[in-house]
């Protein structure tokens, strides 16, 4: 089967970004304390003992802000370059290429699925397929948290750190993924809108808690 076209564009320009994203973003949590509450909260709701998945990690940041709460966690990441550069700053940390449209992961066997900025590169018309995937790869009383830029219009780049690349940003408004995910047996019962960080950011951020019953 042919893969689809954005996730080759998403992956090669991950690939080309990869070095200047991780001396970029390094820090990004250290200045968004609302973040770092949600994933704290993420963290004590995982069943004890669960595995959780980063699902686009990127170069783990997320990932190895998750063990520093205590959850056995790994990443999963379109783009080879970025796991490169993830794996040597975390190499305590397991990292794998995988697309959340098809998860690299048993059925039933995670306590927590995190996606944080990472739906937003998915077309609107697959994400009840990465939904459904998120469903199968959790355990009964597994949880999900979704981060997302919150809006209707398309961001699109072709050039970023003064590379060549061709990378568009999707974003979503709350109230629809929240019924994709419920649609995909993922019921939402925690939401939050964050207003932008002036000079970082152009939209609301979205932040989705669900769970899958059990």
């Amino acid at each position: 089967m042919d893969e689809p076209g954005f996730l080759r564009s998403t992956r090669e320009s991950y690939d080309v970004l990869a070095a200047d994203w991780a001396g970029h973003f390094r820090d990004e949590l250290a200045g968004k304390p609302l973040d770092r509450a949600l994933l704290a909260a993420f963290a004590e709701l995982v069943p004890e003992g669960g595995r959780v998945a980063d699902v686009g990690c990127g170069t783990g940041r997320t990932t190895a802000h998750l063990r520093e709460l205590g959850l056995s966690v790994f990443g999963i990441d379109l783009s080879p370059g970025m796991l490169e550069v993830a794996a040597r700053a975390h190499p305590d940390i397991r990292f794998e290429v995988g697309s959340m449209l098809e998860l690299p992961v048993p059925e039933d066997s995670l306590g927590g699925v995190v996606a944080s900025y990472s739906i937003i590169h998915v077309p609107p018309e697959r994400l009840p397929e990465a939904f459904a995937e998120f469903h199968r790869v959790l355990a009964p009383g597994g949880h999900v948290l979704l981060v997302f830029q919150v809006g209707d219009e398309p961001l699109r780049f072709t050039e970023a750190f003064g590379r060549a690349i061709s990378l568009e940003f999707l974003r979503h408004q709350p109230e629809h993924v929240a019924e994709l995910l419920a649609a995909a047996g993922l019921p939402v019962h925690a939401r939050l809108l964050r207003e932008p960080v002036a000079g970082a950011e152009r939209t609301q951020q979205g932040y989705l808690l669900a769970s899958k019953p059990g």
